[in-house]
């Protein structure tokens, strides 16, 4: 589909994407998430899901890929939706960002910023199991993002939202943010 719309989402971890994403479901809208895909081919390996063992996943697939490996394994995703928008959670590099542009004509990329400590804060009441335990091993997952080119995807997003308060002005702002895209 020629005019489907690609509605990107990038941010730190415990920065919002979740919610971004439920906004979209809400919506009637699909989503791809690329960490799923990471998740899946830690299952495939019979790979616990910790955040060392992920972490370790994903940068071992862009070795072995290309910095564009996770978005590669996502297009087929994106090319079966069958809505004229479709989300993508979880960009973490300008080349996965590039490439999506060349399969995908109408990409538009929102970021999601929090602070450290709001976005620890949240990681370790959510408790998925690749969530930091301690603010040690967060730092570490949040170098490893910043090492593969999150900080360049976010400074160069086409939407920023600050993500700092309730749920209630996040899916506000969100929704305006979709607005500002379906009719741009």
């Amino acid at each position: 589909m020629k005019d489907k719309i690609i509605v990107a989402v990038a941010g730190m971890p415990g920065s919002g994407k979740a919610a971004f994403r439920r906004v979209l479901t809400k919506m009637c809208y699909h989503t791809v998430t690329m960490g799923d895909v990471i998740r899946e081919e830690a299952k495939i390996r019979n790979l616990e899901p910790t955040p060392e063992n992920l972490g370790t996943l994903m940068l071992n697939l862009r070795a072995a890929d290309g910095p564009a490996a996770i978005a590669k394994r996502c297009i087929p995703k994106l090319e079966k939706a069958t809505e004229r928008i479709v989300g993508v959670d979880g960009i973490r590099s300008l080349p996965e960002v590039n490439l999506f542009k060349t399969h995908f004509p109408k990409f538009v990329l929102v970021a999601l910023h929090a602070s450290p400590k709001t976005r620890y804060q949240r990681l370790f009441r959510r408790k998925r199991s690749d969530d930091p335990q301690d603010w040690e091993t967060f730092m570490e997952r949040d170098l490893r993002e910043l090492g593969v080119g999150m900080g360049d995807v976010i400074a160069t997003a086409d939407h920023m939202i600050v993500n700092e308060g309730t749920f209630t002005k996040l899916n506000t702002r969100i929704k305006q943010v979709l607005k500002e895209i379906l009719e741009g």
